[in-house]
């Protein structure tokens, strides 16, 4: 009975985001669980370390560098100013961001992207005199609909692309038409949304600065990961090994220190990666997750079934989250077939709520400290359409390909 309170416990915390009376996220409620497993011998330590699926966390570890390369580099910060200074209306303007948002996130992980962009993007609207809450709006939704496109555009698909085995290139080609649909769906319910409100009604106060620009290191992180782009498709070397092999190629500079780039790494969640593989493994252990898999099937609904796995998947992203909930369906999900379901399903259910996905909440803190305030209606008028469109373009594409 201890490794299921232990697993209840642990994701009552992904429901609350902390414990009553304890100052505990996410991430120490995860990493706390593991230690329980492992105090209570739920789990001896060796078997412990084999729930860790290692390719994973090599996988995401390097893609922080590769990402951290892009933020020193200054690149965010310059291609999102030149964007914001195109001489373009409003409208035009805000199609430009989502195709840029949407391309970024593809490849350098929608919750770095966010992070990045949305200080200049604030200060380049008001710069403008644009509202920025349109765009930043779109900034958040773009970030999550792209990073959909690819294996490595967040980590609960770079858990499901580990895990399951999936071809990059075949699933980019699958995801590519209900991203791209998504994508315009993005630009269209914003602008809808707007009703020709593009302006600020009163002056906004001064932005900072962009951070300066470094061309030398912004080409040698594209290039890294222009490189790994082509390895993944072409190559039929392991995708984790190849990534740690760029990560290491840019840790490597004159000019750069290592701890500035190894600073921007998101630590917090490679452990709450290591926490939940822990906790659980010590839950399958039990045997109940195949005792409920068995019961369910005999009731009707079989989880493995593509309709049954997709609602799932949306109820429990926007429950526990999208990172936990993965890890909760993979075990019953049956490589290639449900693979693409899942990747896409949880990180498109992630556009509901503001607490639906990290890129959204990194986008309404960095808001909120500028003094511009998106509140949870604000966003839920674009969500809710958003979420029920792309996920309704998601299910005919899929029912599409499967007839």
């Amino acid at each position: 009975m201890t490794p299921v309170l232990i697993f209840g416990l642990v994701y009552l915390g992904m429901i609350l985001g902390g414990l009553p009376g304890l100052q505990l996220d996410r991430t120490d409620i995860a990493l706390l669980g593991a230690i329980a497993v492992i105090g209570s011998e739920s789990l001896s330590v060796d078997a412990a370390a084999r729930s860790i699926h290692l390719p994973t966390l090599i996988l995401l570890f390097s893609f922080m560098v590769v990402s951290a390369q892009m933020r020193l580099g200054g690149f965010y910060d310059r291609v999102t100013e030149r964007v914001a200074a195109l001489p373009l209306a409003p409208p035009a303007l805000l199609a430009a961001l989502v195709a840029l948002i949407g391309v970024l996130s593809a490849v350098f992980t929608n919750d770095v992207v966010c992070l990045a962009v949305a200080p200049v993007l604030i200060g380049a609207c008001r710069r403008r005199s644009l509202d920025p809450v349109p765009f930043l709006l779109a900034l958040a939704a773009a970030a999550n609909v792209g990073s959909a496109a690819t294996l490595i555009g967040n980590p609960q698909n770079m858990l499901i692309g580990q895990k399951l085995g999936l071809s990059f290139a075949g699933y980019a080609a699958t995801a590519a038409p209900p991203v791209v649909a998504g994508l315009i769906v993005t630009w269209g319910l914003v602008a809808l949304g707007t009703r020709r409100r593009w302006t600020l009604d009163a002056p906004a106060p001064a932005a900072a600065a962009p951070e300066p620009y470094d061309r030398w290191q912004s080409a040698k992180g594209l290039a890294v990961a222009a490189g790994l782009l082509l390895a993944f498709v072409f190559a039929p070397w392991p995708r984790e090994v190849v990534a740690l092999a760029g990560a290491g190629a840019l840790l490597l500079s004159r000019r750069l220190h290592s701890s500035r780039t190894l600073g921007l790494v998101d630590w917090n969640l490679l452990v709450l990666f290591i926490g939940l593989f822990v906790v659980n493994g010590a839950f399958e252990a039990t045997g109940l997750p195949a005792q409920a898999v068995a019961a369910s099937a005999r009731a009707g609904l079989p989880l493995n079934h593509p309709a049954a796995l997709f609602g799932a998947a949306f109820a429990l992203s926007n429950i526990v989250s999208n990172v936990p909930a993965v890890m909760l369906l993979l075990p019953v999900s049956r490589g290639a077939v449900d693979g693409p379901l899942l990747a896409l399903v949880s990180t498109l259910a992630g556009n509901l709520f503001v607490v639906g996905s990290i890129a959204n909440i990194i986008v309404v803190d960095a808001a909120a400290r500028q003094g511009v305030r998106i509140g949870w209606r604000r966003h839920a008028a674009l969500g809710l359409p958003l979420t029920l469109a792309t996920l309704a373009l998601t299910a005919g594409w899929l029912a599409l390909r499967a007839a």
